[in-house]
């Protein structure tokens, strides 16, 4: 009966799929046992895009609605979820590169207070052509021109295999969110429930099979994800993350 379930689930999950496919953002609500997250996937980065500030008043956003008010009227905002960890002024601790603007530059410190600090720590970037996950260290050693970029810490998983400094039966539990890589694919991931850094890195390994996968937050971690009814609003954010439907907009 559970497999059947299961199939059926899948059966529903692959028709949601081909009904937005047309923006490339898939979600799937996932749950086995207690373990229970949001996955949004992404396989294309042409549409993403990073925010932080509004770009008249240069003061924070704060919230996943303002972003819309950011767009043009012909665009439309899909899926959002807070991106990279921000200091009390909402700026972003590490590199943040929007629309190919470096604001803030790679942080290499490699000891100090937070998650942050956690090593090794890593950023993802994109641009029209290439999307990457990387250590910070990897990263400061190539040259890539990303159209966004945003730094977080710690990693999640590196070359497939989980951050060692995870401990396996932390009684740590939190809401945690992150992002991971596969062939060019892009999935943010939310916790509904409490998980440690071992569990969350375990999904994006086990489950994902990812090679590469980043850590964005926990606790303040939210997500707009319209197509499972997900709209968090109750934290001001720094650095968010969106996906953007421009098929309405004209092409010159």
């Amino acid at each position: 009966m559970k497999n059947q379930f299961l199939l059926k689930f899948a059966l529903i999950f692959a028709l949601n799929l081909a009904s937005v496919s047309y923006a490339e953002v898939y979600s799937e609500h996932w749950k086995k046992g207690a373990f229970d997250v949001d996955v949004v996937k992404i396989e294309q980065p042409q549409n993403l895009r990073l925010f932080l500030n509004d770009a008249k008043t240069n003061q924070p956003l704060h919230k996943f609605d303002a972003i819309q008010k950011q767009l043009k009227s012909c665009e439309k905002l899909l899926f959002a979820m807070n991106a990279g960890m921000y200091h009390s002024d909402y700026s972003a601790v590490g590199l943040y590169v929007e629309a190919s603007r470096q604001k803030q530059k790679l942080n290499t410190v490699k000891q100090g207070l937070g998650n942050f600090h956690i090593q090794p720590n890593g950023v993802l970037a994109w641009n029209q052509d290439k999307s990457l996950i990387s250590t910070t260290d990897d990263y400061a050693k190539i040259n890539f021109n990303p159209d966004y970029a945003t730094q977080s810490g710690p990693m999640l998983v590196i070359n497939g295999k989980i951050n060692p400094n995870f401990l396996e039966h932390s009684d740590s539990f939190k809401i945690r969110n992150g992002v991971g890589i596969k062939d060019q694919t892009l999935y943010f991931v939310i916790s509904n429930t409490g998980v440690s850094f071992y569990q969350f890195a375990q999904f994006f390994q086990q489950e994902l099979k990812v090679p590469n996968a980043l850590y964005l937050d926990g606790s303040i971690s939210s997500a707009y994800i319209p197509q499972l009814k997900r709209a968090d609003s109750l934290f001001k954010l720094g650095p968010m993350v969106a996906y953007i439907d421009v098929q309405n907009c004209q092409k010159d």
